[in-house]
């Protein structure tokens, strides 16, 4: 069990919740995605709480994570998109936190998760489509007419430009869902070769050295991951989010 690459996903039910047939029950991934908010939340307001003109080390860090979000908004969607601030900001501040807790031992990576992932894409897909079609009306749809197509060719294009619209909350969320869950895997299966190759004596444990020198320089490839995928995850956000500030493209 405990060379098994795939029982670290396993979802546990901590406290048993049924309401109505339904189940609501408090898992170990409702508990790490609690400690994720807790944790970003915690770490921004203790480190921004002294306000000193010479920032300490923490106080630095927030707020180059506030200016590194902000002009990420700034270039993707341009000024008007700044009133997403928060949106994004929140966003890259939970994949970054869960990301990083699921890199401890024994702990549970929420962003391995499809339905996580899925639901955080789906929230900058509502966002993208609510705003628009409060701020623009049917001019939102303009979105899906590019200009300059010859008239022919629109009904074929607007098929392609509703496609690929639809597909924006798959591929966001496979996206970052796929790299955590094959990176732990990787990084479960060359621990498992170290355990089970060093309880075979001397000549295992030499032949264990190379799957430990592999299992530490993934380690540190996963905290380079963690950090991208929250990167990445918020670039297309902004992106995504231009799209309903400015549908037609200007």
């Amino acid at each position: 069990m405990s060379n098994d690459p795939i029982h670290q996903f396993q979802i546990s039910k901590i406290v048993p919740i049924e309401i109505g047939g339904l189940d609501f029950s408090f898992t170990n991934a409702s508990l790490f995605m609690v400690a994720s908010v807790a944790c970003a939340a915690g770490f921004l307001y203790f480190a921004t709480s002294a306000r000193s003109v010479i920032p300490t080390r923490s106080q630095s860090v927030a707020e180059m994570s506030y200016e590194f979000i902000a002009n990420m908004l700034r270039e993707g969607a341009g000024s008007h998109g700044m009133k997403f601030f928060p949106l994004v900001f929140s966003l890259f501040m939970f994949v970054l936190t869960a990301n990083l807790l699921g890199m401890f031992p024994y702990f549970y990576t929420i962003t391995s998760q499809i339905i996580v992932t899925f639901a955080l894409a789906l929230l900058v897909i509502g966002t993208v489509i609510v705003y628009g079609f409060y701020k623009h009306g049917l001019g939102f749809l303009k979105l899906f007419v590019p200009s300059g197509i010859p008239g022919l060719l629109i009904p074929l294009v607007v098929a392609i430009e509703v496609i690929s619209f639809l597909s924006r909350p798959v591929s966001l969320s496979v996206r970052l869902f796929a790299n955590m869950l094959a990176g732990h895997i990787t990084l479960k299966v060359f621990a498992g070769f170290v355990a089970s190759l060093g309880a075979l004596g001397a000549l295992g444990v030499g032949g264990a050295i190379l799957p430990l020198i592999m299992t530490v320089a993934l380690t540190g490839l996963e905290f380079l991951v963690a950090f991208l995928q929250a990167y990445v995850f918020a670039v297309l956000t902004c992106m995504y989010l231009n799209d309903a500030v400015h549908p037609g493209g200007h």
